[in-house]
């Protein structure tokens, strides 16, 4: 499978190219805007890992004209603007999902596996946990397929920890996932949402793991 890599940051282009490849893809690497928009013409590929911030444009303008053309490959934003209104921009536009950096390779491959699973139609486009669904397209949750209202911060917990079922997540990267790094999340903020998750889906949904953080769904045996 051949991936566009565009990145402008060479240390960590080498890195991430690196590292596809020896997951057997294939990678094209292009370091700002013009590059990936042709590169997008001339080429079919499996998926677009895209930064933002690059030197010529704003990586949303090659996710734009993309989108604009009706071409549905996949796109994975890869960016340090991780505020809420950045993330919500970028989905916006036609990201189909978005990975802050500082990020583990490991996790990175495993959401373009999924990238590529749901382009393929081989997975449900949403989250579920017994009578609990998830759907991110919609931005809903339902509970016995009844709506529940939750804040954002409350969706975007919910979110982290269902995408993640059956692991343990710190509150530390529960607050990475969650929250901007600019924002002054106070000592207990997690705590206060799972409570209020807790609250409007059931006691038993998110299960404290003492001196690690949280988990939904029973660990595999």
């Amino acid at each position: 499978m051949n991936i566009l890599l565009v990145e402008d940051d060479d240390m960590l282009a080498q890195a991430v190219s690196s590292g596809l490849k020896q997951n057997q893809w294939s990678v094209d690497c292009a370091s700002d805007a013009a590059a990936a928009r042709l590169a997008l013409l001339d080429h079919h590929y499996a998926a677009v890992l895209l930064d933002l911030r690059l030197p010529d444009a704003s990586g949303l303008t090659v996710l734009s004209a993309l989108r604009a053309r009706y071409d549905a490959t996949p796109v994975l934003i890869l960016t340090a603007r991780d505020q809420l209104s950045d993330r919500v921009r970028g989905l916006d536009a036609g990201a189909d999902d978005y990975l802050v950096k500082p990020f583990e390779l490991d996790e990175l491959y495993a959401r373009l596996r999924a990238l590529m699973r749901r382009s393929q139609g081989l997975v449900s486009k949403t989250l579920s946990i017994g009578d609990i669904v998830v759907d991110p397209a919609r931005r809903q949750v339902t509970r016995a397929r009844k709506a529940v209202g939750l804040s954002s911060h409350e969706y975007l917990t919910l979110l982290a920890l269902m995408e993640r079922q059956r692991r343990v997540v710190s509150r530390d990267q529960l607050e990475r996932l969650v929250y901007s790094h600019t924002d002054c999340v106070a000592s207990n903020t997690i705590a206060v949402y799972v409570h209020q998750l807790r609250r409007k889906l059931g006691e038993d949904l998110i299960e404290t793991v003492h001196g690690f953080g949280y988990r939904i769904g029973a660990p595999q045996p």
